[in-house]
């Protein structure tokens, strides 16, 4: 859960402030993962900062930081520091100045996300203890086994259009699978975006890995995906798992129909 900038320890601010020269904290409106997370101004710039101090998040943030580490290339925020204080994990991300990207039929942002995805089909898992497709979604079928790093994640609050191209953010549920598993988590978005699930995979069908994955394998995923939603909806309140639900049952029900 998401926790207030202000609650942190003194030994933790100060730390940040020697860094960057300042704590002038924005917090991020998007996302859950970390227990903090803000925007850092100082007289040294800005920097993205997440910390946390349960177990859980501690694992989870220290996750991100070996895979952020590891991730080598021009779409994804380097790390600019790390440090423990008074119990907190502590990481420094490059700030990413720009807004979200817009996954909307036409919308030029798109061409820079095929450019990303072009990118980060090519690129090999680091050993540092990624999750496996079942750890990450719940289920497995062997033609989602392999050895690129895949983001799981792409949804508009993780890509970020700046002036120098996207940039990929959030590596905390970074996996190590076949490239086509990438493609066929962005459906989801690209649906919610505006996208019939016929024009999401038409613009899928650009990328070799998905016209290379064959139809069944395709089909199991969309199928367990959807079922996986539907029951996490079943009960819950927050409007964006509803969402989910709602467009991976879109994409399953129209694989159905082309079967």
């Amino acid at each position: 859960m998401r926790i207030d900038w202000t609650t942190l320890p003194e030994a933790v601010t100060k730390e940040v402030a020697n860094r960057i020269g300042g704590t002038h904290a924005i917090p991020a409106t998007a996302g859950d993962h970390a227990e903090i997370a803000a925007t850092v101004t100082g007289t040294n710039g800005k920097v993205f900062v997440k910390a946390a101090h349960t177990d859980f998040g501690v694992r989870s943030l220290r996750f991100e930081l070996r895979v952020s580490e590891a991730v080598s290339g021009s779409h994804s925020p380097a790390v600019e520091w790390h440090f423990e204080a008074a119990g907190w994990l502590v990481v420094g991300f490059e700030h990413c100045d720009g807004p979200h990207a817009d996954l909307s039929p036409g919308s030029p942002d798109l061409d820079l996300l095929g450019e990303a995805l072009a990118v980060l089909s090519k690129m090999q898992a680091p050993d540092v203890g990624l999750f496996s497709p079942k750890g990450r979604l719940g289920f497995e079928h062997p033609a989602m086994d392999g050895d690129t790093l895949v983001h799981t994640d792409l949804g508009p609050a993780n890509l970020i259009v700046t002036p120098g191209g996207l940039r990929v953010v959030d590596w905390a549920m970074a996996t190590k699978a076949a490239p086509w598993v990438e493609l066929a988590m962005l459906t989801s978005w690209l649906i919610g975006a505006g996208h019939t699930p016929e024009q999401a995979e038409q613009w899928l069908a650009r990328h070799p890995a998905w016209r290379s994955t064959n139809a069944d394998a395709l089909d199991y995923f969309a199928t367990k995906n959807a079922e996986k939603w539907v029951s996490k909806s079943a009960g819950a309140t927050a409007a964006w798992i509803h969402d989910l639900a709602d467009w991976t049952v879109r994409w399953a029900a129209y694989r159905r129909c082309q079967a």
